[in-house]
């Protein structure tokens, strides 16, 4: 199946929306799609040793979502 941007541009909005989800959910799902580089490697590692550490010291996704729509 191939489309065109045009084709495309004509996909009503939630249409497009779920193309772009259905395409993103593609390229994650094959590993060593999208490439970390060595210092967001270390940044990881970081964050996850920090988080086993304190575990009660990160916040929610619903927690920062919240503080941004301030």
């Amino acid at each position: 199946m191939s489309f065109s941007l045009e084709d495309i541009r004509r996909l009503p909005i939630a249409e497009r929306i779920k193309l772009v989800e259905d395409i993103w959910d593609s390229i994650a799902a094959t590993e060593g799609a999208v490439p970390v580089t060595e210092a967001q490697r270390r940044e990881l590692e970081r964050r996850l040793e920090e988080s086993k550490r304190d575990p009660q010291a990160g916040k929610t996704w619903e927690e920062r979502k919240a503080r941004g729509s301030r």
